[in-house]
Formats: structure tokens, C-alpha cells, sequence
């Protein structure tokens, strides 16, 4: 108890630690892009439903934006922290499966972008909670999330083969149902024309575990399938997995909608690592310590990238090619244009002009802005990150 204990309180002071980091960098570092500001003045889904009642408590400013997403990830970590109470036979086993979890550069930058990813993944964590707590399957929380996003027809798949091997008729039934009614609803994308993008989905996935992790990661789910150590949570993996490439191989995958299953293999991962770690004589793990040193660096390299990304700036190019360009310049901007009593925007650049709307700029006929340079105009005005400028815009006085 007292070692159970213990480790309970690395837990929950690790995940407070990690709570102040990501709203401090909500509050700093990050920018309203142009599809979270569709999630809040244009669009009508319960990511928008979400990001508005936040925005209504807490007030039109960054950490409003974020704050629900960094709620749901702190509630899907709890999640997982239950639902491995009694998957790991050492608790220490289990402290290091939740922070890799935690640490996950997918799950981390989930948690502060305005998109579906970890609703899914708490969502899906809720689900199979009830499932080990309870011992049956929850019916309502499968119905209920029909009406939150369309990946959950992944979850709805999975289930389904599921129950074949459970022999379950009525979740195999209820499941099917689901499916069919989610691609009734939702539809499945086939736009554009038939091309490969295996290697960017294994590139993206890469990104989101941390390139050896992901490698291991396919090891093990592949481990399972031949020995056959099959749960719930592995038919969940397995299914986002083999269906997001076999997809990949005629178009491009929305990896946000495969993803939030795939991660949560992360304790079958584990514990097939420490497992093999702990069979071996000590003299036979040198290979099994190197691993883990690797990749316990890459995976804390990947973590500081996602949380101190700036500097990279420094370094690229092309700055566009910052895989968080997205996210950054805004607010600063809009803090020049207000030093400077500019208001009353009128633009081409519909996307500019929605991402300035989030920060209190409003649009007018007093100035023209566009960040593309034109002829005559009256002001420059740059955005610098360690002195280099990296973004521009251009005024001119109307009236």
C-alpha cells in the first residue's frame, strides 16, 4: 500500500507539472489558426459547441480556446492511470506506461489544438473504463458518441470483429448498426485521385510515437495477433492501424481520425517491453537497455520540440515549413496593429481576417492589410522571433 501509494503521488505530481506547462504554453506560445477559428465563429459541431462555451465562461483569449482540450487530456490520463490498476504486476510498471502515455508527442499536442483527437481519445478511455469496471459494454456511451465525431465508426469496426471472437450477437449487432448509421451520416472521403501515402502516414504516425516507439509499437501488436493475447484494447489498435494503411495506399489518411485509437495501445507496449526486459539474465539486456535509452531520448526530444518549438526558426529555411507555422504570429500581430490604433480591417485574405477577429480586430473600410506586398502601401509591419523576421504584413491607410 505504502509503495502503491508512492507511485500514486509521482503520478498525480508528474500530470500537475504537466497541466501548468500546457496552459502556460496555451497562454504564450500559440496562435488561433484559421480552422480554429472556423470552430468558432463558422461552424456548428460539438467541437465548436465546446470551444464557445469556453470562450463564453473564460473570455475571448488563448487559454479560453484551450483550456477544454487540455481538460480533456488531464481526464484521459486519469482515465488510463484506472483503467491499468490491475493490467501491470509491479506499480512502477505502471507509472512508466501512464508517462509515456503522458509523454506522447501526438497526445501532448493534441491537448492544445482545437480539434476532435482528444475528445476521441477520452471518449474512447471513458468506454473501456466502464468496460473493466463493470465487466459489460456500455450501450448509451456507443450511442452517444455517434453524435460526437465520425471517427468513433473505427471504434464501432473494432467492436464489431470483437464480438465475433467474443461471440457476442447483440454487441456484434449494435455495432454493425452503428457503423453503417456513422457512414449514413458522416460519409467516408474518397476525394481526389488514387495515389499512395503509405509513407506519410508511417512519417505522421512516426511523429506522433517518436520513430522507434512507433517501430516497437507495430512489434508488439504484431506479438499479440501470434500468440494470441488478444483484449479489447488491442482490437481497438489493431483496427486504426490496418485500416489507416490500407487506406493510405489509395489516399490520404486524416490521421487525427485514426490516431486517438492507435495510442492507446501504449500499455500493451509496455508491458510486452518490460516482459522481454525481465526474462532475460542481466548479461542478455544490453541490447533491451540501449533501446529503451534511445528511445527514452527521442521520445524527450520529440516532447521539447512540441512544447519549445520557436527556435526551430532559427534554423528552417523557409519558415512555412514550421510544422506549427500555423499556430504562431497572430496574436502578436494583433498586438502591433492595437499599439498602433488600426482597426477597421478590410483584407482579401478571408483567413487573416477570421484569425484577427479571435483577437478583437474588427473589419472596416479604415485600412487595407494583406501579407502578400503590394504597390504603394503605406506600412510595413513584421513579426520577429529571436530577431529574424519571419512574417509580414502590409497597410494601407483608406481613410
Amino acid at each position: 500500500m505504502i509503495s502503491t501509494n508512492k507511485y500514486s503521488y509521482y503520478f498525480y505530481t508528474i500530470l500537475t507539472l504537466l497541466f501548468c506547462i500546457l496552459i502556460f504554453k496555451a497562454d504564450t506560445s500559440l496562435s488561433i489558426s484559421y480552422k480554429e477559428a472556423l470552430n468558432v465563429f463558422v461552424n456548428t459541431s460539438v467541437l465548436s459547441i465546446i470551444t464557445n462555451i469556453s470562450i463564453y465562461l473564460f473570455g475571448q483569449n488563448d487559454i479560453a480556446l484551450r483550456i477544454p482540450f487540455i481538460l480533456f487530456y488531464v481526464a484521459s490520463v486519469i482515465l488510463m492511470y484506472k483503467i491499468t490498476h490491475n493490467y501491470f504486476k509491479y506499480e512502477k510498471d505502471r507509472l512508466i506506461s501512464i508517462v509515456v502515455f503522458m509523454l506522447l508527442p501526438g497526445v501532448l499536442s493534441a491537448s492544445l489544438l482545437v480539434n476532435s483527437a482528444i475528445i476521441v481519445i477520452f471518449c474512447t478511455l471513458l468506454y473501456l473504463y466502464y468496460f473493466e469496471k463493470y465487466k459489460k459494454h456500455s450501450y448509451f456511451l456507443l450511442l452517444l458518441f455517434l453524435l460526437i465525431d465520425n471517427s468513433f465508426a473505427i471504434l464501432y469496426l473494432a467492436l464489431f470483429f470483437y464480438s465475433i471472437k467474443e461471440n457476442d450477437k447483440k454487441l456484434l449487432y449494435f455495432s454493425l448498426i452503428l457503423f453503417a448509421l456513422s457512414m449514413f451520416i458522416y460519409g467516408f472521403s474518397t476525394d481526389g485521385k488514387p495515389r499512395g501515402f503509405l509513407i506519410d502516414t508511417v512519417a505522421i504516425y512516426a511523429t506522433i510515437f517518436s520513430p522507434i516507439l512507433f517501430l516497437y509499437f507495430i512489434y508488439t501488436v504484431y506479438r499479440a495477433a501470434i500468440k494470441h493475447e488478444y483484449n479489447l484494447s488491442w482490437y481497438i489498435s489493431i483496427t486504426a492501424l490496418f485500416l489507416s494503411i490500407v487506406i493510405s495506399f489509395r489516399q490520404r489518411v486524416y490521421i487525427e481520425d485514426f490516431a486517438p485509437y492507435v495510442v492507446i495501445g501504449v500499455p500493451l507496449m509496455i508491458k510486452t517491453f518490460l516482459h522481454s526486459y525481465r526474462v532475460r539474465l542481466k548479461e542478455f539486456r544490453k541490447t533491451y537497455n540501449i533501446l529503451a535509452i534511445v528511445t527514452v531520448s527521442m521520445l524527450l526530444i520529440n516532447v521539447i520540440l512540441t512544447l519549445v518549438n520557436k527556435p526551430l526558426y532559427l534554423v528552417l529555411p523557409n519558415p512555412t515549413k514550421h510544422f506549427v507555422y500555423q499556430y504562431h504570429f497572430i496574436e502578436e500581430l494583433s498586438n502591433e496593429l492595437k499599439k498602433k490604433n488600426i482597426n477597421g480591417l478590410t483584407s482579401f485574405d478571408k483567413e487573416l481576417m477570421l484569425r484577427l477577429k479571435f483577437y478583437g480586430l474588427q473589419e472596416g473600410d479604415n485600412y487595407f492589410i494583406s501579407s502578400k506586398e503590394f504597390y504603394n502601401y503605406d506600412e510595413k509591419i513584421s513579426i520577429k522571433y529571436y530577431n529574424k523576421e519571419l512574417f509580414m504584413v502590409y497597410l494601407k491607410k483608406l481613410k
